[in-house]
This record gives structure tokens, sequence and C-alpha cells, in this order.
């Protein structure tokens, strides 16, 4: 890419970025006046919908953009006849992530379990800098720079949860043959393993390998992520190689959430795991 066109596309970037929170701002005003018109606060409109206080306050302020079945849940308490929902309609596309992707991780932000099955790379709340990084840079068309720097902080940003003093109940369960990926050479995988192995001591995380050799696998079709919501809604998201889908049917979701429990099943128990992870740090 010449010079000048990476600085039009820049240009394009900012405007379109620009254009997007001063939409957002502009929905975040219009929740406030209809929040005080109905009387409630933002504690009391968070609590009615099983939020925290800060998600209110942040989408107000224009700093988080309003999901779709948030916007569909404040419609209908505050009798707004679908005008927030037109709104999220409305706001322009921004360039760092597609509209599904921030519904993805708003939803992952605020999940209070989430259950994660991958057979092609390491699920990015495990990754390390340097292993996400790499497995960025492998897109093809390729990233500018930039746009491989941005999306990679964004990716590790997501990460906070697995800090929280709180944080939500998580299952992962990856197919083995990822972990002999050199994704991003010798010195990037040695680390990324001792990561994978410290990881998998916390409190409320569970992770699991699913063999090479095993006999049974329930996981063919591909990856996917199992979710509950706050107010105990269980959705699902999945991916492909040319795009992203949420599944909220409930029939759909018990599908996944009967193959992720023979996945389980079939999987190494998170004590052999840990022993895995054990035997091939010591050959590295």
């Amino acid at each position: 890419m010449s010079h000048g066109n990476r600085s039009r596309n820049s240009r394009n970037s900012l405007s379109s970025r620009k254009k997007n929170y001063s939409a957002m701002r502009m929905l975040g005003k219009q929740l406030q006046a209809a929040r005080k018109t109905a009387g409630y606060t933002q504690r009391s409109l968070a609590e009615e919908l099983l939020i925290d206080e800060e998600t209110i306050a942040s989408i107000e302020q224009g700093r988080r953009a309003l999901m779709y079945d948030l916007a569909e849940q404040i419609d209908q308490l505050l009798g707004l006849k679908g005008m927030l929902v037109a709104g999220v309609e409305e706001l322009p596309e921004i360039d760092q992530f597609p509209l599904f992707a921030e519904e993805y991780m708003e939803h992952e932000r605020e999940a209070i379990s989430l259950s994660w099955y991958d057979n092609a790379v390491l699920p990015g709340l495990l990754q390390t800098e340097p292993y996400a990084y790499a497995v960025m840079s492998e897109r093809v068309p390729a990233y500018d720079e930039e746009e491989l720097q941005a999306k990679t902080a964004g990716r590790i940003e997501r990460q906070e949860i697995l800090q929280r003093r709180c944080p939500p109940t998580m299952s992962f369960i990856v197919w083995e043959p990822v972990l002999n990926l050199g994704v991003g050479g010798p010195g990037t995988r040695r680390d990324q393993l001792r990561h994978l192995r410290a990881c998998a001591e916390l409190p409320g995380l569970t992770l699991q390998f699913l063999p090479t050799d095993s006999l049974s696998h329930a996981g063919l079709a591909g990856p996917f992520i199992l979710l509950e919501t706050p107010d105990h809604q269980h959705v699902a998201y999945t991916e492909s190689q040319r795009g992203s889908q949420w599944v909220s049917d409930p029939d759909e979701v018990s599908i996944l959430g009967r193959k992720y429990a023979m996945l389980r099943s079939q999987a190494l128990s998170p004590r052999e795991s840990r022993g895995l992870l054990d035997r091939l740090l010591g050959d590295v």
C-alpha cells in the first residue's frame, strides 16, 4: 500500500470513527432523557435490566455502544416504541470490529459463564500478546501494521475478565494439535504454553484438551462459544472462514450445549490436561 493510500485510508477510518462516536453520544443522550422521563436513576435502571450501573453510564456518555438486544429491552421497559433499536440500526459501522463482533465482546464482558471450544488456534482469551500478533499477521488480505497493533491490543484488553475479583465461570476445550502449531516461532510457542499452564490454575477456569487420538469427536463442525448472560439467557456464537453469527434460538443453543457436554467427556480431564502441558514444556 502506498503512503498516499494509507493516509487516505487512515483519514477515512478516523472520519468513520468520529461519525460513529458522535452517533453513540447522541443515542446515549436519548437514553438518558428517556430514563429520566420514566423516573429511573442509572442504578435503578441497571438493577431492572440486571446489568452494571457502569454499563448505563458508559452508554449515556457515548463511551460504550448500545447493543441491539439491550436496546430492545430498554425500549420495552420504558415504552419507547422501538426508538433505541432504530438508533442502533442507524449507527455507522466502525473499522475496528464489525457490529456482530462488538456485540459478542459486550456479552463476553458481562457473561456469568463462558464455554469455549476451538480447533484451529487457541481461544483469544488465553493468547499471549506475541501469539495473538502472530495469528493476526496471518490474515489474508493482510492488515497494515497500525491495524495489526490495534487489533492485537484489543484482543489482549479483553483478557481483563480473567483477573476480576469475581470472574465468570469459564471452561475451555482445545483440540490437542493446536498446541503443536509453531505460530510465531519456538519462543512464542514456549511462552504461550507457560501462559496456558498459569491460566489452568486460575480459580473458576477449567482447561481441557481433546486428544489427537480420540476415537470420538463432537466438535468436527468447528469452533463455538456458549455464554450465559446476567439474566440467565443462554446464547451461542459460531465462527467460520467467511463470517460469524449469533445463535439465540433455544433449540440450536441446546444442540451446541449438548455438543459441548460431549466434548468435555471426550477430552482429557483438567488434571490430565495440566500434565500434558507439563510434558510439552519439558520438551521445549
